[in-house]
């Protein structure tokens, strides 16, 4: 059984998100999603997420093509997710493109396309105009 796993924030899911994770769940057999915690993406992004942690994991837990999700705690924990997931590849954005090379001596790394013109602040944006 090939296990992929991805992280992301997954605030305010719309379908950039969704396509991300239907191509990461396609590379195997069981996709397991690292969602971000609000206090990690306030260190990241220098705000808050609309919707609280118990809210994104939960949503992310009901999409068809996920199959188990954890709270992502650190950006420094990446190692330690993978080993403990037993991934066989690690799926992101390339936006992230390089930035998780070094974990290639223990999974494939995959880089995806990101959906144009599709951004959650281009959603908030949108929103509060």
């Amino acid at each position: 059984m090939t296990t992929v796993l991805t992280f992301g924030t997954f605030d305010v899911l719309h379908l950039g998100h969704l396509r991300i994770l239907e191509r990461a769940a396609a590379l195997g057999d069981r996709l397991v999603v690292g969602v971000s915690s609000d206090a990690l993406n306030i260190a990241k992004k220098g705000r808050g997420p609309v919707f609280a942690q118990e809210e994104r994991l939960r949503i992310v837990s009901a999409l068809r093509c996920v199959n188990e999700v954890f709270l992502e705690e650190s950006l420094e924990l990446k190692r330690e997710y993978l080993v403990r997931y037993a991934a066989d590849i690690l799926a992101m954005g390339d936006d992230w493109r390089g930035r998780f090379d070094e974990f290639s001596d223990i999974c494939r790394v995959v880089y995806f396309e990101r959906t144009p013109a599709i951004s959650t602040t281009a959603v908030i944006e949108k929103i509060r105009t």
